[in-house]
Formats: C-alpha cells, sequence, structure tokens
C-alpha cells in the first residue's frame, strides 16, 4: 500500500475525514498535472499533438482511479445473463447466409490487437511477426485470410493493425511486403501512457522520450484504449463516410478468430430487425480457463467481469464452472456508428485495471489500463454468442505453437481447422517445461513437430529432445531430472508412456 493511502486511510478515520481526504487528492491531482505539464514543455512540434491528447487522455483515466473505492462490483447484484442474451452459435448458423453476402461483408472492418511483444516467448519485437506455421506469421495468416475473402466474395474487406509504441516501427517495416495483396492495411498506435511511481504515485517519466533511461517510463494502456485512440486517429470517420458499420476486434495472436458470416450475418440483418451494437463471442469454461473473464447480468445490462474485479472472499465461487459457464473470447463486433456516438458523449464506461510492475532497478510502479469487452455495459443491445471452442485459439506459449504447427490442424487460406482425423474435437493438453519457453530453444528441441493425432495429454519437463517423425499417443510424461538429458529416437511411437531417467542418442 502506498504511503499516500496509509496517510488517506488514517485521515478518514478521523472527523471531516472526507472533507481531508478531499484536499490530499486535490493537491495529488494538481501535482500530477504539473508533471505532466512539465513533461509536455519537452515535446518538439511534430510530437506535441499526439502527446497532450495522451497526456489528457491519462489524466481523465488518472482522475477515475483517485475518485473509485473497493471493488468496482458489488457480488450481490452479480446475476446470470437471461437466456436470450447469450445465443448459441448454432442458432445463428441455421438461419443460413443471405444471396447479397458480399453486400454485407463490404461493411465489415477487421482490427486486430497488435500492441504486445514477444517477449515472453523470448522473441525480439512485434509478437505478430513470430512465425507459427509452415514460415508465416500471425501477421502472415490475418492477411491471408482477409484477401482469400476479398478474391472469393469480390469485396473490400481493410486491416487495421492496432499498434502500441513498442510494435509500430517495426510492423511498418514488414507492411511493405503486402503492398500487391488484395487487402488494404491501415495502423493506428494506441496511447502512450506515463507509469507512476506506486509510493508517490507520480510520473516516472522526466520527458516525453521513451529512449535510454526513459524506456520503461511509458506503457500502451491496456486495449480498452482502442475507442479513444481510433477515434483520434481519424480512421473511425473515415471508415463511417465509406459506408463501413461494423469492426470485427480480435487479439492477433487467436489464430481462431477468422471473420464469421454467419455472425456478421447477424448483426446486419437481426431477426428481430433490432440491431446489436456489440457483440461479444463467449465459449464453455474448461478447467484451463477458470481465470477468463466472464459475462454476467449486473443492474440490467450485460456485464463483463473480470478476476481482478471480484471480492477475495468470492474468488473460487467466479472460477467454478458450474455457475458461471462461459469466458470471453475478446473477438468482439462492434457498430462503428456507436463508437462514434458513445466518444463523442465520453459515455463509454470501463473498470480500471491496476497493473503492479516492478522495474529492473527495484522501482515498484503502477499502470493504469482498460479492457476492450468492459465497454459492453455502455453500449445498447448488446448480446453474447457461445460460439465453439474452436474460435478461440490463442498462441501464448511454446505449448500453445506446439498444437498449432502440429498434425491437429491443417492450414487454408490462412485458417487453421482441427484435422478430420482426429477422432476427438478437443484439444490436447500441452506442458512444456522451462527449457522450452523460448521459440529459439523449443524449434531447436524438436527435429520435426511429432504426429499429434492420438494425443491427449502431454508433460514434458527437463532435457529433452525429439527426433524426426515421432509419434505421440494417449497421454505421455517425458521426464529428465536434473543433469539428466532424454533423446526421444526418431520414428518412436509413445502411447499411453512415462519416461523418465536419462536416454542419450548418441551419433557414431
Amino acid at each position: 500500500m502506498s504511503r499516500f493511502v496509509q496517510d488517506l486511510s488514517k485521515a478518514m478515520s478521523q472527523d471531516g475525514a472526507s472533507q481531508f481526504q478531499e484536499v490530499i487528492l486535490q493537491e495529488l491531482e494538481l501535482s500530477v498535472k504539473k508533471e505532466l505539464e512539465k513533461i509536455l514543455t519537452t515535446a518538439t512540434s511534430h510530437e506535441f499533438e499526439h502527446t497532450k491528447k495522451d497526456l489528457d487522455g491519462f489524466r481523465k483515466l488518472f482522475h477515475r482511479f483517485l475518485q473509485e473505492k473497493g471493488p468496482s462490483v458489488d457480488w450481490g447484484k452479480i446475476q446470470r445473463p437471461p437466456e436470450d442474451s447469450i445465443q448459441p452459435y448454432e442458432k445463428i448458423k441455421a438461419r443460413g447466409l443471405p444471396d447479397n453476402i458480399s453486400s454485407v461483408l463490404n461493411k465489415l472492418v477487421v482490427v486486430k490487437l497488435n500492441g504486445g511483444l514477444g517477449t515472453s516467448m523470448g522473441c525480439k519485437g512485434p509478437k505478430s511477426l513470430i512465425g507459427v506455421r509452415n514460415e508465416n506469421t500471425f501477421l502472415d495468416l490475418t492477411v491471408q485470410q482477409i484477401e482469400h475473402l476479398n478474391k472469393t466474395y469480390n469485396t473490400d474487406v481493410p486491416l487495421v493493425l492496432m499498434n502500441s509504441f513498442n510494435t509500430d516501427e517495426d510492423t511498418k517495416k514488414i507492411l511493405q511486403k503486402y503492398n500487391h495483396c488484395r487487402v488494404k492495411i491501415y495502423t493506428f498506435n494506441q496511447s502512450r501512457y506515463p507509469r507512476i511511481n506506486k509510493e508517490s504515485l507520480l510520473p516516472i517519466a522526466k520527458d516525453v522520450s521513451y529512449s535510454g533511461e526513459n524506456t520503461e517510463a511509458w506503457y500502451p494502456p491496456g486495449h480498452g484504449d482502442i475507442y479513444a485512440s481510433f477515434y483520434n486517429s481519424g480512421l473511425l470517420d473515415t471508415f463511417i463516410e465509406e459506408g463501413k458499420e461494423y469492426i470485427f476486434v480480435s487479439n492477433i495472436d487467436n489464430l481462431g478468430a477468422t471473420v464469421d458470416l454467419y455472425i456478421l450475418n447477424h448483426l446486419m440483418n437481426p431477426p428481430n430487425g433490432k440491431r446489436c451494437e456489440f457483440v461479444m463471442e463467449v465459449t464453455n469454461k474448461t478447467r484451463a480457463d477458470v481465470k477468463g473473464g466472464t459475462l454476467t447480468q449486473y443492474e440490467g445490462k450485460l456485464r463483463l467481469v473480470e478476476i481482478a474485479q471480484v471480492p477475495k472472499a468470492h474468488v473460487d465461487e467466479f472460477k467454478s464452472v458450474s455457475k458461471f459457464k462461459i469466458f470471453n473470447t475478446n473477438n468482439l463486433w462492434i457498430s462503428l456508428a456507436a463508437v462514434k456516438r458513445l466518444q463523442e458523449q465520453n459515455a463509454i464506461d470501463m473498470e480500471i485495471i491496476v497493473n503492479p510492475k516492478t522495474l529492473d532497478g527495484g522501482l515498484n510502479v503502477i499502470q493504469l489500463e482498460t479492457a476492450v469487452g468492459a465497454a459492453i455495459k455502455s453500449f445498447e443491445n448488446s448480446l453474447g454468442i457461445n460460439v465453439p471452442r474452436s474460435r478461440f485459439l490463442p498462441v501464448k506459449t511454446t505449448s500453445d505453437l506446439l498444437l498449432v504447427m502440429s498434425n491437429l490442424y491443417s492450414l487454408n487460406a490462412g485458417s487453421l481447422t482441427m484435422s478430420e482425423k482426429r477422432e476427438f474435437p478437443t484439444v490436447p493438453l500441452v506442458k512444456l517445461g522451462s527449457s522450452f519457453t523460448k521459440v529459439q530453444d523449443y524449434l531447436r528441441r524438436f527435429e520435426s513437430i511429432p504426429d499429434m493425432l492420438e494425443l491427449d495429454h502431454l508433460t514434458v519437463s527437463g532435457d529433452v529432445t525429439f527426433g524426426k517423425n515421432v509419434s505421440l499417443k494417449g497421454t505421455v510424461i517425458i521426464i529428465a531430472n536434473h543433469g539428466d538429458r532424454i533423446d526421444i529416437p526418431p520414428g518412436a511411437v509413445l502411447e499411453n508412456k512415462i519416461v523418465s531417467g536419462n536416454l542419450r542418442i548418441l551419433d557414431h
């Protein structure tokens, strides 16, 4: 707890607490305002306009952060959503497609969240540039998918990338290679906000630069920033003028988030004649997803509740698969006109996520963030659609990468689909140990990706390598103890096996 907050709580136990608290808050806001003004004076004329927008946005967020008290949800008010507010995908699909699907597609813009770096997988630069299948990167697959749509239906669906200051330069360099593709590609940057010292709650940045010792002073404030940044970039108005009506927003590392014509048709031609302004794709929880945000009914509206908002006493209830059966895939379909209206009314309400970090030098800081799906409660006539698990295929770790590189999936026009040769539609559980965390180490340990069509569960720990054409079936657990090494020989078939100890195969 920061010293400031401790002072505050002491003050609140005294008479006149609220007045005293108000004074402290006002003083703090004034100090922050002065610091931000100092930072702004260091901006060049070229940087001034967008830096001012960023710092104004941060000030609004910081003001709200100081005003909010306690958990942002009252657990007693949380209810299961009404039956008709989350529709099964099968029902949406059963309506079929109209003859004029091309004119429906021409109302769509695809937006990919491209602000993240590949650091958690040991890679430099944007995560979207990591090779995931046949040397294709996340970005390659995205462009292929949309180009295929445009060619098949003779349409003009554009791709928009929301970059962060961490990914913008590298992404723009690579975009030249798509010049001859039948996809118009646009980019805009999410905001750049200053990190604040956990003790003083003042910005740690001294100027606008983000190189050298200032590298760690700034952060991109979560994907909830899309509404303001998209609006400020001018792209929102451009697309509305071009007659576009909806954006399909998803994480670029979710390989299941392809344009779904049935959902798009449901948006454009609703059965009851009343258009949805916001559709969230949800899918059924498994044990692996208990921490995922869930859709609830709250004060008469659909509301996304994340685990960070749940009072400690109710976390187990939140994680229960029986009470909250679904979670948010972060595949979202949103009305452009509604975003414009709400942005201009300053009416998009998203809970603040307080993300504590410790910098390399040991300094404790706080990042204030928001999440794109949290805005669902601000839109009219929102809907959840319970989609098949295949629309949620995120690649966060090399364990996920092994799945999507394997013969479990086939690749067609940039889209991955589960192989028809797999008898069970479920995805195997794969846990690769710390020797596999970095992509380059992971690739070095597999001479070729094993046959995994009949795999249920794979756990690998320690110094393990796989030869060519290995086949894994059922449950396979391979554990090399510290100091030992296990080489799985080429052509080995492991079915319901536990391999431990030491197995070296030496060339002679």
